[in-house]
């Protein structure tokens, strides 16, 4: 395994390099790492944190909206004095209710005590339309371009009240304007919308049952926020002449496909944008298709960066050497075939659920099988514990079989946590 170091980043590359005469694709887990040295040595950005509750008539339900008013006084005491912040109130429409009018107000003793009042004014009323909501969002971060900015999403429903192409223009908008992480309480929200809002907005995405337990989950997400201090690490690809990346994935610690959001910036150069970063490692699989070459001869087969703005901060190799000797090219890189098996094992559960819901009993049975499977094989324990809510495992035989009724929120909590990877430890 290959590892380069820059200034505080080091980018360690675990592949098999040799190849069958004839072969054509090249596999390689990259490991990025910002040390804490290099996360610490950045500038402190102005930070900007904006909660978005969702104020519709059905938060009314149980502790739904006594919860989200208490997590989100839980979140603005996580705050840093000085920092800047909003409070959103979503329903068909976005208001901000802190502050109500004039410019966005800095964290205080002053300033919580009145958002608080602002959160004790609200009451739950009207729809939801998610896109309007990210809309004010990127408004109220464009007061402040130079800050750092985070929002906290809140649903208990469905996007109802605008169309899914209204919702996916929002989200393509607010692209680099700020991240999100995503939040459902309840079960009655859709997690592919919320996927579809954290994945492209470089945020997580998870679901809590009862109200009481948002107080804990938005001040775990506040810290995590404040722990990046990095905005924008960008993943920079070059690959020789007549070679192609077919495909660049995040695998840890959450499965995330960056394919489609690469930038072409040079000949033979696609930058993918990899968010905020604190000290923190993430692993990205890289999938390379270039012209074979002789046995014995050895190519680079790309150049794997990791930049902030112009400067490169670290460097990791991908190579390529052609052999005759099946013993050498039949090896596949552990950490390739984990992360492979993890990225089916993500795809199944979400098929087997799909087709559950949409009445297909064989297909949702024959996937969340191969779950059930791929979930052992991998040693991942917290899937497979998730698996075993919606299905019956023969424990003698392995068979798989649907429950008759699977609560709504263990369905949802699957779903959304299905993207979550086992890591496996690099070789040596």
């Amino acid at each position: 395994m290959g590892s380069q170091e820059g200034q505080g980043v080091s980018v360690a590359v675990d592949q098999n390099q040799y190849l069958a005469e004839g072969a054509d694709t090249v596999d390689a887990i990259v490991t990025v790492t910002a040390g804490t040295d290099f996360a610490v040595a950045a500038p402190p950005p102005e930070r900007l944190e904006i909660i978005i509750i969702d104020c519709s008539g059905s938060m009314a339900a149980g502790d739904r909206f006594p919860g989200a008013r208490r997590a989100t006084a839980a979140a603005l005491d996580e705050l840093p004095d000085g920092t800047l912040f909003a409070i959103v109130q979503g329903t068909s429409e976005a208001r901000v209710v802190y502050p109500a009018r004039g410019p966005l107000q800095r964290a205080s003793a002053e300033s919580r005590t009145a958002a608080r009042h602002a959160l004790d004014a609200l009451r739950p009323y009207g729809g939801t339309a998610m896109g309007t909501w990210l809309g004010l969002a990127r408004q109220i971060a464009a007061q402040h371009p130079a800050a750092m900015a985070h929002a906290i999403l809140l649903t208990d429903g469905k996007n109802e009240h605008e169309t899914p192409e209204q919702l996916a223009t929002e989200i393509e908008r607010s692209l680099g304007a700020f991240t999100c992480d995503c939040r459902g309480v309840g079960s009655d929200y859709v997690v592919a919308e919320l996927r579809s809002i954290a994945s492209a907005l470089h945020g997580s995405v998870d679901v809590v049952r009862e109200g009481a337990e948002l107080a804990g989950d938005f001040q775990a997400m506040m810290r995590s926020a404040l722990a990046k201090t990095i905005p924008d690490l960008t993943l920079r690809v070059w690959t020789p002449a007549g070679a192609t990346v077919r495909f660049v994935k995040q695998v840890a610690p959450t499965i995330e496909d960056l394919t489609g959001r690469r930038v072409d910036t040079g000949p033979q150069v696609g930058e993918y944008p990899l968010g905020s970063w604190g000290a923190e490692e993430r692993d990205y699989h890289v999938q390379v298709r270039l012209e074979p070459a002789a046995p014995g001869r050895e190519k680079l087969a790309a150049r794997i960066s990791v930049a902030v703005g112009a400067e490169v901060v670290g460097q990791g190799l991908v190579k390529a050497v052609w052999t005759t000797e099946t013993e050498l090219s039949a090896r596949i890189s552990r950490r390739v075939a984990h992360y492979t098996g993890q990225a089916e094992l993500a795809q199944a559960v979400q098929e087997g659920l799909s087709a559950r819901k949409e009445g297909d009993p064989i297909t949702a049975t024959a996937r969340l099988q191969r779950a059930v499977e791929l979930a052992a094989e991998s040693g991942n324990e917290d899937t497979a514990k998730l698996l075993r809510t919606v299905v019956e495992v023969d424990e003698r035989t392995g068979t798989v079989r649907l429950r008759r009724t699977v609560d709504a929120f263990d369905e949802a909590a699957l779903d959304a946590r299905s993207t979550r990877t086992a890591r496996v430890r690099k070789e040596q």
